[in-house]
């Protein structure tokens, strides 16, 4: 049975009374989330004492560089691992966005990076192949992505770890029990990993904020929360088959994504 058999048709008078309501119910989340916004913004800054030092393109940085005389930082947490062989797709289907919006944060006063754990030499590696030209910092020698929860020690896995605030993450799970389950077993294959090494980097977002030299983080979202600032789901949301259309055209991304049981 097509897709046409199975969805509901009608005339254009249907289709008008039912969209009319449907604006009802995007007015109402529209003002909803700009309320969601508005207490993201109220979150109280927490000032950051630690000293983080990454490796960039132009050599050894402080979190405090990364902000490029701006005043406002937001930092992708990009699953790459040390043990990686490749970034994870998701990541990359996320940060394949990065680079024509780098120019209009940095307007509003915005400097976006990633930062990953992996050696600077892979990210540079996987940079050039996929043609990205967003800065991407390590953080291999500093624990930034630990206490940033993006990142898990095999202890921490094995004995259970908040990962969005939460100690249920079923992603997180499946790495500690060294599950094969179809969606983060894919996933770490497509990294050259198992689901252990691949689950414990986890995908994620993070703000801060830098005034009289002193830095304070803001924000942070994880699993997802990162939905938001993943383009290619704002479309797909408002395609006709939805997130979960698939054509011929199966890609690896693809095909793990709609399986990892991201939450």
């Amino acid at each position: 049975m097509t897709t046409r058999e199975m969805h509901k048709t009608g005339t254009y008078e249907e289709w008008l009374a039912a969209r009319l309501e449907l604006l009802k119910a995007e007015k109402e989340l529209t003002r909803h989330s700009d309320e969601v916004a508005q207490m993201r913004r109220e979150l109280p800054w927490v000032r950051i004492e630690k000293e983080y030092h990454f490796d960039t393109d132009e050599g050894s940085a402080a979190l405090a560089n990364l902000f490029q005389a701006r005043s406002q930082l937001l930092v992708y947490h990009f699953m790459f691992g040390p043990d990686f062989v490749a970034g994870c797709p998701s990541c990359t289907s996320i940060a394949n966005g990065f680079n024509g919006i780098i120019a209009d944060l940095a307007a509003h006063d915005v400097t976006l990076w990633a930062v990953s754990r992996a050696p600077l030499k892979k990210l540079q590696t996987y940079k050039h192949q996929k043609g990205w030209t967003f800065p991407w910092a390590s953080s291999f020698s500093s624990d930034f992505n630990f206490d940033f929860h993006a990142s898990f020690t095999e202890q921490q896995q094995s004995e259970g770890a908040d990962y969005n605030f939460r100690r249920d993450d079923p992603v997180m799970n499946a790495g500690r029990a060294g599950s094969p389950s179809s969606g983060p077993a894919r996933m770490a294959a497509v990294t050259g990993t198992d689901v252990g090494t691949y689950t414990r980097e986890r995908e994620g977002m993070s703000a801060f904020v830098i005034e009289d030299s002193v830095i304070y983080h803001t924000y942070s979202t994880y699993a997802r929360g990162v939905d938001a600032i993943w383009a290619k789901y704002q479309w797909l949301d408002r395609a006709p088959k939805g997130r979960k259309g698939r054509t011929r055209d199966r890609t690896a991304t693809g095909t793990v994504e709609a399986s990892r049981g991201r939450s």
